[in-house]
């Protein structure tokens, strides 16, 4: 199997995002991709062992760079307020920037099976844990309350996220995501300061 990079294997990714968005993963037929990539049906084989394969490594690939582009901008900034806007902003802004990204990942990859949820287990971990460091963090310095739970507080954080884009993605993307931002950076500092 040929290596995950190159020109060929991000071409056959970007169309995999695109072909799922519009037909759907069960629908998304590797010769569509193929045929969406301008690559040969087999080319495909040459970089991935199946369709599975296929929405694993888009997810691994276009999460891990979200990732390590938020941590970067986290880490740039010296309060934890700013941090958490990071946070908030850097995940609802790259998802309105790629709608048919935010389709794969609040639709499609909610349909898929076991074996595509182990396959992007690592990835959602290490988002996981950003998130983690932020609040674990804002205990730490005391602009957090001291009595988080820092797990539950980063499924709220999450869950919050996530249930924001996915109500975008059903309602067409008919509005400006980013323009939550605002409402929810507010919403968490409010509920998870210190007195």
């Amino acid at each position: 199997m040929a290596k995950k990079t190159g020109e060929k294997y991000q071409a056959i990714i970007d169309a995999a995002v695109r072909v799922i968005a519009q037909q759907g993963y069960h629908n998304a037929q590797v010769s569509k991709i193929a045929k969406e990539a301008k690559v040969a049906d087999g080319t495909i084989y040459l970089y991935f062992e199946n369709k599975d394969d296929i929405l694993i490594s888009l997810f691994n690939e276009k999460m891990g760079h979200f990732i390590e582009t938020c941590r970067q901008r986290i880490m740039e900034q010296t309060s934890t307020e700013q941090k958490l806007y990071v946070l908030v902003h850097a995940h609802l802004s790259q998802l309105s920037q790629d709608q048919d990204l935010a389709k794969v990942t609040q639709i499609e990859l909610r349909q898929s099976n076991q074996e595509i949820s182990v396959g992007i287990g690592n990835v959602m971990k290490q988002y996981f844990n950003l998130i983690d460091e932020v609040i674990g963090e804002g205990i730490a310095t005391g602009v957090f309350r001291t009595d988080l739970d820092v797990r539950m507080t980063r499924k709220m954080i999450f869950g919050t996220l996530d249930e924001v884009t996915t109500s975008w993605v059903m309602k067409q993307c008919k509005y400006d995501l980013v323009s939550h931002v605002d409402p929810i950076h507010n919403l968490f500092l409010y509920g998870l300061k210190g007195k």
